[in-house]
């Protein structure tokens, strides 16, 4: 049967196919329907079970190996951007003002090729293999979602990964500890009371007692943090006030906070809260704090998990695979897994200098991948599965 990068190999057409073909019919998130249905076809022609949502688009794939064992579950995500793409390729997005700008589309077809390469090893595997196809990851909710709905239920571990055009393919990033800042936003109030422009004194100014708040705001990062330890607060937006002449009595300002630590994570609201109502009260107004936690940071914090992932890697492509990457403040809803199961996530460095595009950033209208690294990534997985259900690894 050969080995995995082998049958990565052998399925390149296939992945790659398929790659194109999602590349031209992005869906935004939660509209990924024709995307989902196509998946299912995928899964269910390898006599996978399949698991769909009733609420929302998505799916899980099953594959039971010949033997009983352990769970791992391998993670797609499957929406598009409403960017509009001008790579020139020739199998360019169909669907105006969409593109998949982010690399999802690669992320479905390697993972599809990773269920096609282990169907050929499913006697010999000892457990089951689950592929998570998820909604929305652009909103930051779709895991969520899954999660909520039973997805990581039994499993044993988790691997996620992105293409990445920061590093030069077909090399691979998988290094313990922080690899993406958790997100999280939140609306302030500030309430006060309205009066005549002419007359101030009648007034509540809930304009300045907003700007107050944002200036003590930053004392969370500059003086209540360890500089150690990033942290970012940014209030984005301020809306208040009704004409030049009179004195506001409400501010409305949105802001988001991003750090790598969960345990700093869990404290910012409440100093924020105590910020926000304390400043206010000093002006004689009100503030009111609505915090909406979307999704935590990704740690690679399981030594034994990266363990066994880097040998898989090393097995398939030898000790120079690996390369180091600084971490990213962007955020990732893998990480509602990391919170049910331990888990892993890697970036597969997807620039060459003979593919335009694959140097963009993720999001650019012109980014693309370079084609090579995805039976390459297709088989890291199917390898990193088939390890980790042979090993001793106990949660």
């Amino acid at each position: 049967m050969g080995n995995m990068l082998e049958l990565g190999k052998k399925h390149e057409n296939y992945i790659v196919e398929l790659r194109r073909e999602f590349h031209r019919f992005p869906e935004l998130s939660l509209e990924e329907v024709e995307t989902t249905k196509r998946i299912v076809r995928e899964l269910t022609a390898m006599g996978l079970e399949v698991e769909t949502f009733t609420d929302f688009p998505g799916c899980v794939g099953i594959l039971k190996g010949g033997k009983p064992g352990k769970t791992v579950l391998i993670r797609s995500d499957i929406d598009g951007l409403p960017v509009p793409e001008k790579t020139g390729l020739p199998f360019t997005s169909e669907i105006e003002g969409r593109s998949h700008a982010c690399g999802h589309d690669s992320h479905i077809a390697m993972t599809l090729g990773a269920a096609k390469i282990l169907c050929e090893k499913r006697e010999e595997l000892p457990g089951t293999v689950k592929f998570y196809f998820q909604t929305a990851e652009e909103l930051a909710c779709g895991c969520r979602m899954g999660v909520e709905h039973g997805v990581a239920k039994g499993v044993d571990a988790c691997i996620g990964g992105h293409v990445w055009g920061w590093f030069h393919a077909p090399k691979i990033n998988l290094q313990a500890g922080p690899r993406m800042a958790s997100c999280d936003n939140f609306t302030l109030t500030v309430r006060g009371k309205a009066a005549n422009g002419l007359t101030p004194q009648e007034g509540k100014d809930a304009i300045v007692a907003a700007a107050a708040v944002i200036m003590n705001a930053q004392q969370i990062v500059s003086r209540w943090n360890d500089p150690q330890n990033p942290l970012v607060v940014t209030i984005g937006t301020y809306d208040g006030g009704e004409s030049p002449d009179t004195v506001a009595d409400e501010v409305k300002m949105v802001g988001t906070v991003r750090t790598y630590s969960r345990e700093v994570r869990a404290e910012v609201e409440g100093k924020l809260r105590q910020i926000a109502e304390d400043t206010a009260k000093t002006y004689d107004c009100a503030a009111e704090l609505e915090y909406n936690y979307l999704c935590g940071p990704i740690i690679n914090d399981n030594e034994k998990l990266l363990a066994i992932a880097r040998n898989s890697g090393v097995k398939l492509f030898g000790e120079d695979v690996f390369v180091e990457m600084e971490k990213v403040t962007g955020s990732e809803d893998f990480s509602y897994l990391m919170e049910e199961a331990p888990s892993l996530y890697c970036y597969l460095g997807g620039w060459s200098d003979d593919v335009p595009g694959s140097e963009k950033p993720n999001h650019h209208e012109c980014y693309t991948v370079d084609e090579n690294i995805l039976h390459r990534g297709a088989a890291f997985y199917a390898q990193f599965a088939e390890d980790f259900l042979n090993s001793d690894f106990e949660k």
